[in-house]
């Protein structure tokens, strides 16, 4: 996988405010939030898109939605509710192609998003 913007965050050669950490997740804000909360979370083990897991990431992918719900839970929204999005690709809005979770809170989300 190429070198990514979420790579050198996540050795912390480029600055981000992390609020999320643990051995396998990084979580920080989002530069150009669209709710008043949104975050993202990267796997430390870099996978560039959904479609590149394999059965072996079924753990990583796992780890980031847990990450994403005890987050929510730790900042008292979770009740209010919250929305978890991945983009994949180009089309799909992927513009890191490092896999991320954009978890977005704070306001009412609506479909289509907007």
């Amino acid at each position: 996988m190429a070198e990514t913007l979420f790579s050198k965050i996540i050795r912390r050669e480029i600055p981000a405010e992390i609020v999320y950490e643990d051995d396998d997740v990084l979580a920080f804000r989002d530069i150009n939030p669209q709710a008043p909360v949104h975050v993202l979370f990267v796997p430390k083990t870099p996978v560039a898109t959904l479609n590149d897991l394999t059965d072996a990431d079924a753990l990583t992918a796992g780890k980031l939605v847990l990450a994403a719900s005890r987050f929510a839970k730790s900042q008292g929204f979770a009740e209010n509710g919250y929305r978890c999005v991945i983009n994949c690709n180009r089309d799909g809005g992927q513009t890191v192609f490092h896999l991320h979770l954009h978890l977005l809170a704070g306001r009412p989300m609506h479909w289509p998003p907007g």
